[in-house]
Order: C-alpha cells, then structure tokens, then sequence
C-alpha cells in the first residue's frame, strides 16, 4: 500500500480538525450530552468509519479495506474497555457530570498522541526486524490471559502511580469547576481534575502498549493502524455517555477481549514463523507449515466474538435482575426454608 507524504499530511490534519471542532463546539462549554446528541453523534462517527474502510476498499485493494475494518473492530472492542476503566477512574475521583466531556476529550487525545508514536515505532521495528513478530505475539497471549483473569483489578485511582503522584503534588479536597490549578493562601495547588488526566493518561499508555501490537497483528501498514485508531477513537467520547449505564453490564467483556488477544497473539506467532529469520529457529529458514491466517476469517472471528460477549453478558446481568428481584419478593419464611433445605 503506496501512501504518499501528502496523503498522510491530510490524514492527520482532518484528524485534529475533528478534534478541534469537538473542543470548541461540544467540550468548552461544561455540560453534561444528551442522550439524543450522543446518539447522533455516534452514529455520525461509526458511519464515517465504515465510509473510509468502503473508501479503501474501492480505490486501493479489498485485502486492506478487510485488514482496515478488522482493525478498526478490534480497537473499538478495546477503546470501550478504555471507557470502563474510565468510567471507575471518574467514579473513584468523583468527577462531576458536566465536566466529564473535558476530562474524557483530554484523556482521549492524550490516547491518539501516545498512540501514534507507538504506531511509529512499531512500523520501524516490523520494517527492520521481523522477529519483533514474536515478541507482540507472546505479549498479546499474556496479556491475554490477564485479561482473562479479571480485567481491570481495582480503581486506578487508588493505584500505586497516583499516591506517587499525590506525594509530589500539593492536591486540593474539591473541584473549582474545570481549572486544574488553583492558587490558595499565597502557594498554587493542583485541582482533582488535574489528578484524573494523569490518571488517565497514565491508563492510556497502558491501553497504547496492548493496542498497537493487536493491529500489527492485523495489518502491517502504518497508515491502517493510524487511521483505524483514529476513527475507533473518534466518538468515544460521544459513546461514554451513550452507553454509560450498559458498561457494567458487559459482565464478558474483559473474557471476549481475552479471546481477541489471544487469536491475534497465535496469528502474529504464526506469522512470525512464516518469514523467520532467527538462526536457532528451523536454521533461519521460513517454516513453511506455519499457515497465514485470512483476514476474511481474522474479520469475522473478532466480530463474532464481540457479538458472542456482548449478548452472553446481556443475557447473564437479566438473569441475574430476575432472580434478585425474585428474592427480594419472597417471604423470609419462604427464604428460611430454602436455605435450610
């Protein structure tokens, strides 16, 4: 795939006018998104991101419009765990509604920014040495099956980085609307809503470390991993607040994620066996047996895992409402008796 300087220039410069219209026209003023504005917007960016993979498909070949939408799917699979995550990091600093859409905006420009430079880095690595393939491909399989293990594990909040990060900054006890810092009694104090950026920023770099290798693993054309994180990016903020309640109910996210990871990581393994290079594996030879896995299947697995997650976790948070609602509605004679039987 031949993409020029001026292609990439244009890319980039639509990108940050997206951003900065979202700024200026939804986020400086504080309040808190409608149901309705979010929809559309969602529905807005979705769209346009179905638009560019069909776009790339016409006019380019449909084999990257295919490693495209792969892409795309799985980093908006994992952009709404970044949500989760956020949503505990907000819950756990108590930030207010109406100010959300700053602190999310930051945190997901902060997310595109250390994004691309890991996009970077991994097209020189891949570009230079294809044993890297190895590398992303056991780092996705642990993380794999941490995710597998439980997902989040705890507030980041309450992590071992922010009560760093308190020790070396003087942090007020209350927010002063969206300011950062505040200065009180002669000496300049740093605001709760500064303290979540960090935290967030901190948790984007994690998600960054995850991300880029997954796409690798899909594609290795730079300027589909850009513009798929871009897009998979893009509205999300919009989606937080679309979707806010129904995120504690993908009780299998974190499982589905799992799954995902773990294809990705046996692909990259596959692959890098395909055209390896290393002299203690087959003697530097490629190994032949070693199949490439389509992008057609690699498409349809990841969007039939996330269908699979998201319905089983539907179907088990109702399961779960009918039977709590089942119980609170027994007699304590009637519970008595159950648990003595």
């Amino acid at each position: 795939m031949n993409v020029t300087p001026l292609v990439w220039i244009i890319t980039i410069a639509v990108t940050i006018a997206f951003f900065v219209y979202e700024f200026f026209v939804h986020v400086r003023k504080p309040h808190e998104p409608s149901i309705g504005e979010s929809a559309r917007w969602s529905a807005f960016y979705i769209g346009l991101a179905l638009l560019f993979g069909v776009g790339i498909g016409v006019t380019v070949d449909w084999t990257y419009g295919g490693e495209y939408f792969a892409g795309y799917l799985t980093e908006k699979a994992l952009s709404i765990d970044n949500l989760f995550v956020f949503l505990i990091v907000m819950t756990g600093f108590a930030v207010p509604k109406k100010y959300q859409q700053k602190v999310l905006m930051i945190g997901i420009v902060i997310a595109l920014i250390l994004r691309g430079g890991f996009i970077a880095v991994g097209a020189a690595l891949i570009e230079n040495f294809s044993w890297v393939f190895y590398i992303f491909g056991a780092f996705l399989l642990i993380l794999a099956y941490q995710q597998a293990r439980g997902g989040h594990g705890g507030n980041p909040a309450d992590g071992w980085f922010m009560k760093f990060v308190r020790r070396i900054l003087p942090v007020t006890d209350e927010y002063h609307g969206d300011r950062l810092t505040v200065v009180k009694d002669g000496r300049r104090w740093v605001t709760p809503m500064l303290l979540t950026i960090i935290a967030i920023g901190f948790i984007d770099l994690v998600f960054a470390l995850d991300s880029i290798p997954a796409i690798y693993g899909l594609t290795e054309e730079a300027y589909i991993v850009f513009t798929a994180n871009a897009f998979a990016l893009m509205g999300l903020r919009q989606l937080f607040f679309l979707i806010g309640g129904l995120l504690e109910r993908l009780v299998y996210l974190a499982q589905g994620l799992a799954v995902i990871l773990a294809f990705i990581g046996v692909k990259l393994v596959l692959h890098a066996l395909h055209v390896n290079e290393l002299p203690f594996i087959n003697g530097g030879e490629h190994v032949e047996w070693a199949p490439e896995i389509p992008i057609w299947f690699s498409l349809t697995f990841i969007g039939a895992t996330i269908v699979v997650a998201t319905v089983a976790s539907l179907i088990k948070t109702r399961s779960d409402a009918r039977k709590a609602t089942s119980t609170l509605s027994r007699t304590p004679e009637e519970v008595e008796k159950e648990i003595s039987e």
